[in-house]
């Protein structure tokens, strides 16, 4: 359009709200308060159409579905299996944020949250997903070192937020908890990377890291699991599902069982 062309639909819509919306200076224009007052609003609505129309690709509609993912479900689960979800449902529109299992539904939100736990979440219904005993993990050198759980005394113990891991698996290897020195990780990707560069024995679902163990940068030198929780797919209970929620949840159960 000319410049006189928005000129005039400027003038239009000035003439129509009753309001001016731009100063007239020598040089140029400026923004009165009721054109400052309009430009979030009406830049919102603009970008929230263009986000609905992005959603049609090839003649049809994508569902958005946002998922929040505990790091070390989307890393040693998920990931892999992506592929044929997006292969199946080419129509959902899947968009993932990682946490550390600490999540809010609603403040984040989410249409799904998938988390680490008992499932027991306050106003949330939770369908579990996948079985995670944990073991102890280290690097091949540590493990030379550790033939019996009371060789666990002698080494660093990495921890997480969760303090009640360790000495619940010595509880269930039936012996008794050393002093337990080590750093504390809020992530259990960081801290099996911290085992497998030598920093010490992290106590892990050994499921969720199955490529370290098969490469050999991790090993399991002692057999005894213990259960501290599942992995877990929650939703608000007040929130519907959708075509692509529903979608979603049949594809993880099948690929669960």
């Amino acid at each position: 359009m000319t410049q006189a062309a928005v000129s005039h639909q400027v003038k239009r819509l000035e003439e129509r709200l009753g309001s001016p919306l731009f100063r007239r200076l020598p040089r140029g224009l400026a923004l009165t308060d009721e054109g400052l007052a309009l430009v979030p609003v009406v830049s919102d609505s603009f970008a929230r159409i263009g986000d609905m129309l992005d959603r049609f690709a090839d003649g049809r509609f994508r569902e958005v579905l946002t998922v929040g993912v505990v790091g070390t479900f989307a890393v040693g689960w998920l990931l892999p299996r992506l592929p044929g979800f997006h292969e199946a449902h080419p129509e959902i529109d899947l968009r993932l944020l990682t946490n550390n299992n600490r999540v809010d539904l609603a403040g984040e939100g989410l249409d799904f949250a998938i988390r680490f736990g008992d499932g027991a979440w306050h106003g949330t219904e939770a369908d579990q997903l996948v079985a995670a005993p944990f073991v102890p993990l280290c690097s091949p050198r540590i493990g030379t070192r550790i033939a019996s759980p009371a060789d666990l005394g002698r080494e660093s113990l990495l921890r997480s937020y969760r303090q009640d891991e360790w000495p619940r698996w010595f509880e269930a290897a039936g012996v008794t908890e050393p002093a337990i020195r080590g750093p504390v990780f809020d992530s259990s990707l960081t801290m099996a990377l911290a085992a497998e560069a030598g920093a010490g024995v992290a106590l892990l679902p050994a499921d969720m890291f199955a490529r370290q163990l098969g490469e050999g940068s991790l090993i399991r030198p002692l057999p005894i699991e213990v259960d501290l929780g599942s992995y877990w797919l929650t939703r608000l209970k007040t929130r519907p599902l959708t075509h692509a929620m529903k979608q979603f949840q049949k594809w993880l159960s099948t690929r669960a069982d």
